[in-house]
């Protein structure tokens, strides 16, 4: 899986844009790492599968944000998490 942060794959042409994709690290307190050392692998893996389930042939624009905060109600805590997207396409000639 081919995967940008820009609008272009290297070496490649985008044919067509499949649409929108996301994946979110797990929930943690707001203003920390999310608990995983290894979240933004983890967030990317979830991500690449997702294109791939759609059959795409690259991730084209990725981004990292955070979510909006939610309030866990038992603990009183807010919770927040990383959300990355990005356009799952297709290319012309699959690299």
């Amino acid at each position: 899986m081919l995967i940008s942060s820009t609008a272009a794959i290297e070496g490649g042409q985008v044919l067509y844009t499949i649409g929108k994709i996301a994946a979110a690290s797990s929930w943690h307190p707001e203003g920390r790492a999310p608990l995983q050392a290894n979240w933004r692998e983890l967030i990317l893996q979830d991500l690449i599968r997702k294109a791939e389930d759609i059959d795409a042939d690259a991730i084209i624009g990725l981004d990292y944000q955070r979510d909006e905060s939610i309030r866990n109600e038992e603990t009183g805590m807010n919770l927040n998490r990383i959300v990355a997207t990005g356009l799952a396409v297709k290319l012309s000639c699959a690299a």
